[in-house]
């Protein structure tokens, strides 16, 4: 294959230690692609193995599987102690290693004060005889345990007590044999989890968090002491010159227990800053960690490690490259990296190793289609969340998030097969029929590729003049290119595929298609609050998206993402927009993961934009609305402009019955993520 001749550095080999790895991609690790189970109890992970083996074949040079907790928090089991799983590991290895990768296993203390509490778990806490019966499969006493008294990032109710000295010395001998299992199974290496997004290790880290007296609190070298531990206790099994690496936040950006620091802002960081970062570097380094995997943040500023599409490109990137400056051994840089940014890096020598995660769900062959000059075939990452990590809280709620994505994280909102394989795949057709897809947003083009590669035939009706329905609009705002890839990857595909396509032919009635089977995909309409006096003034929310003016000062009414996304792009774009919202929190809807929810309200925040919560828009006039509060109170918000985002109805121009298929918003109003998964899901019933 012809390389593209911009990436050559990132084609270059580079060691860990005695290790040689082929290139400067690394995968790094993400919860729900496991070798040894995730929150289940722990084996050898076949879905977890299918994943890191297609990733390994794609040009990828070091994979970092999702982080193994060495207790895990279901069930309570030492990961040292299944010794079977590492002889199913080592009979798998052989063939990860024909691809010619090298394969670290992430080991993890845990995560103390940042352990994701849901509501069941509340209840499992705060009642003290539910409490005893659950600590068999849920000891949240011993999960949530942290360097000192603590509350947790999630729940008032279930706060982190101190971990004990024998508890530490437990945890240092666990990563010691699960490291040496690995190294037998042959496994070219370990990652210690961490120093890093303010999980366990981090928190001793973190002046605002350790505020022990002992041996593991106080001065730096005290409280870097337990990662120093784990270290020397892994080379001690392992030997000297089997490799370690660190996963590494640089700074924590963060200003207080659940309150990060935004790119830009001027703040007092309370946890680690760069004056310590430097020292602390080297020390990590001279215990004897082999590499740096690095980025920023904790689950106090979660954005920063978990960036959402509204944090700038290679956001750590910068800091990353001042570290660096302070070690000898090699350094990755992770967080919304651009591969053609990475690669300039790496050839200044200013780091040694790229870092993706997300872009290997969206699509695991990215890296592969880039070299070969066929971006184009890519189907992006939307930074969005929705399958993968979709840890939801706001006022009122712990971690709202169902149970089935608690268990299987690492699912994909733009690519349904992944981490899905034996609910969602292409099972060629033994009865190719016509298939008739009434409506050419994502989800109708979804389920027209999929038929298609089922060798079916597909024939999407679409009123408009152009495919894309309300995504057009969704993908509109300044900072969505990512977004505005996937609609064109979508219509790449309807070409390469040779799908059948009428434009500007709105379908009345199914009846024209006789018997012939029918996916209904017409999306959902916007609610108009039509017992408002004066709503007729409102502009719609996709209106505004696709063009229609505004003024300088803008009312934006529903505070839910939609409408806090366009606020933040009103401000984006110099307008003074006003947030009104029924409920007590912004985002106050399940699927918005919190990396995503507190960038924002974090952001209008800090730049002052006037968020009213609890408030009910009452009339609008030419220059004010009215409004009443959650006591009744009249509000009157001076404005020129009023946008309407207070929701969607399902709008199906038939029902589901024998040979009809209702999907995506037209079912259910949801997200991108219930779009694309509902359409595979029909056409794979066809």
């Amino acid at each position: 294959m012809e390389n593209n001749k911009n990436l050559d550095a990132l084609l270059t080999e580079w060691n860990i230690g005695k290790v040689k790895i082929k290139n400067r991609i690394v995968l790094t690790s993400m919860g729900g692609t496991n070798l040894l189970g995730w929150m289940e109890r722990n084996h050898f992970d076949k879905d977890g193995a299918r994943f890191i083996l297609e990733v390994a074949k794609n040009n990828v040079g070091l994979v970092l599987p999702g982080c193994q907790p060495v207790y895990n928090p279901m069930f309570g089991q030492w990961l040292h102690k299944n010794e079977k799983m590492y002889r199913d590991l080592a009979e798998w290895m052989p063939e990860f290693h024909k691809t010619g990768a090298k394969l670290f296993i992430q080991l993890t203390a845990g995560f103390g004060r940042s352990f994701t509490i849901s509501t069941m778990m509340e209840k499992l806490y705060t009642n003290k005889a539910l409490r005893i019966i659950s600590k068999p499969f849920m000891n949240l006493d011993k999960i949530t345990a942290s360097a000192s008294p603590s509350p947790n990032r999630w729940s008032d109710h279930v706060p982190s007590r101190e971990m004990t000295k024998e508890e530490i010395q437990e945890f240092i001998d666990s990563f010691a044999k699960s490291a040496k299992l690995c190294q037998e199974a042959g496994v070219d290496g370990v990652e210690v989890h961490a120093v890093h997004e303010g999980y366990l290790l981090d928190q001793f880290t973190l002046k605002y968090v350790n505020k022990r007296t002992d041996e593991y609190g106080g001065s730096l070298e005290n409280r870097y002491r337990f990662a120093a531990e784990i270290v020397k206790a892994i080379k001690k099994e392992c030997g000297p010159d089997y490799p370690v690496s660190l996963r590494y936040s640089v700074i924590s950006k963060t200003k207080g227990f659940r309150e990060g620091a935004l790119p830009g802002e001027e703040y007092t960081e309370v946890g680690r800053d760069m004056a310590e970062s430097e020292i602390a570097a080297k020390f990590l380094q001279d215990a004897g960690y082999d590499m740096l995997n690095c980025d920023n943040g904790t689950y106090d500023a979660w954005y920063w490690a978990h960036p959402p599409l509204y944090m700038p490109e290679n956001c750590n990137l910068d800091d990353v490259k001042h570290i660096k400056k302070f070690v000898d051994i090699p350094v990755v840089s992770a967080g919304r990296m651009d591969p053609y940014v990475g690669n300039e890096a790496v050839a200044n020598g200013e780091i040694d190793g790229v870092g993706f995660a997300r872009n290997f769900l969206a699509d695991p062959a990215w890296f592969t289609k880039l070299l070969e000059g066929r971006e184009a075939d890519i189907r992006p990452c939307i930074l969005c969340h929705n399958g993968c990590f979709n840890m939801a809280h706001y006022k009122g709620v712990p971690n709202d998030q169902a149970l089935s994505d608690s268990l299987h994280l690492a699912r994909c909102a733009v690519n349904a097969e992944m981490l899905q394989w034996d609910k969602f795949h292409i099972e060629k057709t033994s009865n190719p029929q016509k298939v008739h897809i009434v409506g050419g947003g994502i989800g109708g083009m979804e389920a027209a590729r999929v038929l298609k590669l089922r060798g079916h035939d597909p024939v999407i009706y679409e009123k408009d003049s152009e495919l894309g329905g309300t995504f057009i609009a969704a993908s509109s705002e300044s900072y969505k290119e990512r977004l505005r890839q996937l609609l064109k990857w979508y219509l790449l595909q309807m070409e390469k595929l040779n799908i059948e396509i009428h434009l500007n032919d709105p379908v009345e009635s199914i009846e024209r298609f006789g018997s012939e089977p029918v996916i209904i995909a017409t999306g959902s309409n916007p609610i108009v609050l039509r017992n408002v006096p004066g709503h007729e003034k409102m502009i719609e929310a996709t209106d505004y998206l696709t063009g229609h003016e505004v003024g300088k000062k803008v009312a934006v009414i529903g505070g839910g993402l939609t409408g806090c996304e366009i606020a933040y792009e009103l401000a984006l774009l110099g307008h003074e927009p006003i947030l009104v919202e029924m409920q007590d929190d912004l985002m106050k809807q399940t699927g918005v993961c919190l990396a995503n929810s507190s960038f924002l309200r974090e952001w209008f925040a800090w730049q002052n934009i006037p968020v009213y919560l609890d408030t009910t828009l009452s009339e609008v006039l030419d220059d004010k609305i009215i409004c009443t509060d959650k006591d009744g109170k009249s509000i009157e918000i001076a404005c020129d402009s009023v946008i309407g985002s207070v929701g969607y109805k399902p709008n199906p121009i038939a029902q589901k019955s024998r040979n009809v298929q209702v999907v995506g918003d037209s079912k259910q109003v949801g997200n991108l993520r219930t779009v694309i998964w509902s359409a595979y899901e029909a056409a794979m019933k066809v």
